[in-house]
């Protein structure tokens, strides 16, 4: 199993910025593939970005730019740098870890945290 817990989700104003983390741990050589989700209430989760064990970076159109996400084999953590955020971007954040290399919906991901809450105030 592994464990996966997030942090630094919190309330900011439109234009500001946060970074999320999310610690593993437990059986972390099972995984290849980390990514970051968010879901509003009563809204499918949404694919923010993803970074597998080579450090390619993936990111949709609606973040592109705005977000990094980076990543420490040592530490097993992965984080999520969160600029110049909109009202839009408001959600619970959610980290997830995957054995596959391209791991494409959520259902290829084995492992979630309980997330962490990103409210941004316009």
């Amino acid at each position: 199993q592994v464990q996966l817990v997030e942090s630094g989700g919190g309330l900011v104003q439109t234009g500001g910025s946060l970074r999320l983390s999310c610690a593993a741990s437990g059986s972390v050589s099972r995984i290849d593939a980390m990514a970051w989700y968010r879901q509003v209430s009563g809204q499918g989760r949404e694919f923010v970005a993803r970074i597998d064990r080579k450090n390619y970076a993936y990111y949709p159109n609606s973040v592109k730019g705005r977000f990094t996400i980076s990543r420490d084999n040592v530490k097993n953590t992965v984080y999520l740098e969160t600029d110049s955020l909109k009202p839009e971007d408001t959600a619970t954040y959610y980290c997830a870890a995957s054995p596959f290399i391209d791991p494409q919906t959520v259902d290829d991901y084995d492992f979630w945290g309980q997330g962490t809450q990103v409210t941004v105030s316009s």
